[in-house]
């Protein structure tokens, strides 16, 4: 009797593992794969939200046509953005006009884009199990870039980014020239150009009922309709997934998503493509060195400016999937302690 609970018992336990094991496993890894389409070379720069795992590197190189692949553990949240026109001086420190984040290095470790740069920003596994992410002018604009998600579900899961041509097209206020002074290589938001509160929606314009829309944040919405173009921007420009994957292209094409710019012109065209072999080893002096200070509210991990209601995101079927799957496991396991429970005590 006992070795006949003995051999009962052993595909219980081994099936209360595996149910244990696909739970686990239902919060898969995510894949970011960063894509570069533009006709000189891009330096990706990472930054890790505090009190995250951060991801193994943050900082390196990517020629034209180059793509590189990185693995993020669970509920990661942080952004990632483009440096251009980077070099070592003869002392051997890094740096870009653009995009520069002031460690010196190739990798930024730990710190920042410096304004103005396009960013692309996560949440992953954030309020009902949703990955949230957006691409930000809110810290201006240096080059196009799009996230489109791969293999995930959802009504708000869709391409997001900007390809529209902001440097060309930049009010000469907030241009960003290059060191000789001949082209135009990034376009500052309002915030950091005057650093006044109706721009960078702070002190008395702190909410969205004060802080509206400026001519300047609608040169950036006209260009980019899916992308944050000031603080209260959220409710068309933050998008969810389930279960999905992401692709950063930098100078992706533009039919990627429906916006275009009225001139036609890319957004890249005119940029020297040899700029990484001969490029500025030091930041544009029209760049600030601190991040505007727009009010900012937490979404689960991730650091949103503005404030979306939790009651218009989509929450998706694929969602409630995984709930459904999850329950199912649960009353597996429940019921196989039970058995177990009957065998060794009747």
């Amino acid at each position: 009797m006992e070795d006949n609970k003995l051999t009962l018992v052993l595909p219980i336990s081994v099936l209360i593992t595996l149910c244990l094991s696909a739970l686990s496993s239902e919060v898969k890894a995510t894949t970011f794969t960063m894509l570069n389409k533009c006709d000189y070379t891009v330096w990706p720069g990472i930054l890790t939200n505090a009190g995250v795992n951060p991801l193994p590197v943050t900082g390196f190189a990517l020629r034209t046509g180059e793509s590189k692949t990185i693995t993020a553990p669970t509920a990661w949240a942080g952004r990632f953005w483009g440096r251009t026109l980077c070099g070592q001086d003869s002392a051997g420190k890094f740096s870009c006009v653009t995009g520069d984040c002031g460690s010196g290095k190739l990798e930024c470790a730990g710190s920042g884009a410096i304004p103005p740069a396009t960013l692309a920003e996560f949440t992953l596994h954030g309020a009902g199990g949703l990955d949230f992410f957006d691409v930000s002018l809110v810290d201006g604009y240096n080059l196009p870039i799009t996230v489109v998600p791969q293999g995930g579900s959802g009504e708000n899961c869709t391409v997001t980014g900007c390809v529209g041509d902001l440097n060309g097209s930049c009010p000469s206020e907030l241009r960003v020239m290059s060191a000789d002074g001949k082209r135009d290589v990034a376009c500052k938001s309002a915030c950091d150009a005057f650093a006044l509160p109706q721009y960078c929606c702070d002190g008395t314009y702190a909410s969205p009922e004060t802080c509206k829309p400026s001519s300047y944040s609608k040169v950036f919405k006209s260009a980019c309709p899916r992308a944050y173009s000031y603080a209260y921007d959220d409710k068309t420009s933050t998008f969810t997934c389930a279960s999905a994957d992401y692709t950063i292209t930098f100078c992706p094409s533009p039919d990627t998503i429906t916006n275009t710019n009225p001139s036609g012109k890319k957004s890249w065209e005119g940029q020297n493509s040899n700029s990484d072999s001969n490029g500025s080893s030091s930041s544009s002096s029209s760049s600030s060195s601190s991040t505007p200070t727009s009010p900012q509210v937490s979404k689960g991990g991730m650091v949103y400016v503005g404030a979306l209601d939790q009651s218009e995101i989509p929450w998706s079927g694929c969602t409630h999937l995984r709930e459904s799957q999850s329950i199912a496991a649960l009353i597996t396991i429940i019921m196989a302690i039970w058995h177990l429970r009957q065998i060794l005590f009747y």
